[in-house]
């Protein structure tokens, strides 16, 4: 994400972000990388999804472009930058998967399958609904600002 000149795509069914990648993330959209998430719209934990969309608002201000895949749950796990990388494999983007348990990916670095990758998440963007910024601006009751408050808080539990 750091050294990304182009773009940075990314598939996860779970945007449980730690501070250094929601960082990350805001500043490559900021310098002008193509940054887009794409996300489920249709959750299988409804407070993990509450969770995810948590971290929208923020993301969006900063640039970042967030999908959700409209057809049906989104399982996906990918990453695809620049037209040189990728991976695909089981890793969330969570605490949890990034540093407890022992998930796997295959990356991918200039093959064929790179573009393969990348022609599959233009294709999956066409069929999701990109989030807006006014979508997160709704005003949310008391409570769901102290749920989101509070998943926030437990994440790395989740």
């Amino acid at each position: 994400i750091n050294r990304a000149t182009k773009y940075v795509y990314i598939f996860t069914p779970y945007l449980i972000l730690d501070q250094e990648m929601t960082v990350a993330l805001c500043n490559a959209a900021k310098s002008g990388v193509d940054v887009r998430i794409v996300t489920p719209g249709i959750p299988d934990k409804k407070m993990v999804f509450m969770l995810t969309r948590s971290h929208y608002a923020r993301l969006l201000e900063n640039g970042v472009r967030i999908y959700e895949y409209t057809p049906g749950f989104l399982h996906a796990k990918c990453f695809a930058c620049d037209d040189e990388y990728a991976t695909v494999g089981s890793i969330n983007l969570d605490y949890r998967s990034l540093y407890l348990h022992f998930e796997c990916g295959v990356f991918l670095y200039q093959t064929p399958a790179v573009a393969q990758v990348h022609t599959d998440m233009i294709e999956t963007f066409a069929v999701s609904r990109e989030v807006m910024i006014e979508d997160c601006r709704r005003k949310h009751p008391f409570g769901t600002r102290l749920l989101h408050a509070l998943l926030r808080l437990i994440a790395p539990l989740l």
